[in-house]
């Protein structure tokens, strides 16, 4: 007859726990799937996410940006039908950019209210009524020199008061056309509040105010400036827009759009500035978005193309990595993928 196996009672080295000493293994909540969702602290929802869309003059346009891989300029027509596809996603909303054939040093185009953004506006919410068209609010696209409002040639720089002046206006038709939300781009002093004043006067209070708040003057815009056609023609914008050193800086802009009546505040660029988008979120309530800017999304893709990362991985350690720090809303160029991916609840 076979052996009946005996027991073999494990050998285990005697390890001396201190009665004080509290018995955690954090191993524990990680050792199953399961487990691990049980606990998890933070998640992405498709209703986090923003998508940047461009729009152009003509009919039947979709044209890829070199640099931008899988972003393009779109005429009106095609854009609904972009705006179509987002809403069937489950995305909320879209920040429209425009992007006109002419250009002169005050940005007329943008004063007009058959500009091309207010056509696209118009064009988006007959189609995709419940689809929120959130307006970003600058001038860099529409002047001849590429700066985000009127020369002060004294200075040879942006004129803060007589840019302060256009952007109300701006504001107001981007209201008429039916914009659900303003986004100001232009770092002008006191601009959040030249913008509430002017939309309450002209019967838009309940528009709300999605300020960059703490907007950087970045390295990380360039393939953005080629979309949407806005490099400067000369110097740079680091005379308005912030300083990459400064976290305290970047903490009060913030604070003063908040007490100006931004209705969000927005941390841009958010990769490199996840420590700003902390302070920002643990000194105020209002909400706070992350724009997760072009050189972010032309880097990721051009690892992924390259071979060298894990991209599905990484894409979603980036946007988690907002989230984790204290945004609530995430405006990126990754949205439709990171839903198609399956990377969101």
């Amino acid at each position: 007859m076979p052996r009946k196996p005996t027991l073999q009672t494990p050998q285990v080295e005697s390890t001396k726990i201190l009665d004080s000493t509290p018995y955690i293994r954090p191993r524990r909540l990680r050792y199953k799937p399961a487990m691990r969702a049980l606990v998890r602290q933070h998640h992405l929802h498709k209703s986090d996410f923003l998508l940047p869309l461009f729009v152009c003059e003509g009919e039947g346009i979709k044209r890829e940006i070199s640099s931008m891989p899988g972003v393009y300029q779109m005429s009106i027509d095609v854009l609904v039908q972009e705006c179509e596809q987002v809403a069937k996603l489950g995305i909320l909303g879209v920040v429209l950019f425009g992007i006109p054939n002419e250009k002169d040093p005050q940005g007329s185009h943008a004063l007009q209210p058959s500009s091309i953004v207010c056509r696209a506006i118009a064009a988006i919410k007959n189609a995709c009524p419940e689809l929120l068209v959130v307006v970003d609010l600058c001038f860099c696209e529409y002047t001849s020199h590429g700066h985000c409002g009127i020369l002060d040639e004294r200075l040879n720089s942006v004129d803060n008061d007589a840019t302060l002046q256009i952007l109300a206006r701006q504001a107001v038709l981007l209201a008429q056309a039916g914009a659900d939300m303003i986004a100001p781009s232009a770092s002008m002093d006191m601009m959040v509040r030249t913008l509430r004043i002017a939309l309450d006067s002209s019967g838009f209070a309940h528009i709300p105010i999605m300020s960059y708040s703490t907007k950087f003057a970045s390295a990380y815009y360039g393939p953005f400036r080629d979309v949407a056609e806005s490099a400067p023609s000369f110097g740079d914008r680091k005379s308005y827009q912030q300083d990459i050193a400064n976290g305290r800086e970047a903490l009060l802009e913030s604070l003063l759009d908040a007490q100006e009546g931004a209705d969000i505040l927005m941390v841009k660029p958010a990769l490199a500035f996840l420590d700003i988008v902390r302070d920002i979120a643990q000194a105020t309530l209002t909400p706070l978005a992350v724009y997760n800017v072009s050189g972010e999304y032309a880097m990721l893709k051009l690892a992924q193309k390259a071979g060298i990362i894990d991209y599905e991985r990484v894409l979603y350690e980036n946007l988690l990595s907002f989230k984790r720090a204290g945004a609530d809303i995430i405006i990126s160029y990754h949205a439709k993928e990171a839903i198609t991916l399956g990377l969101c609840d």
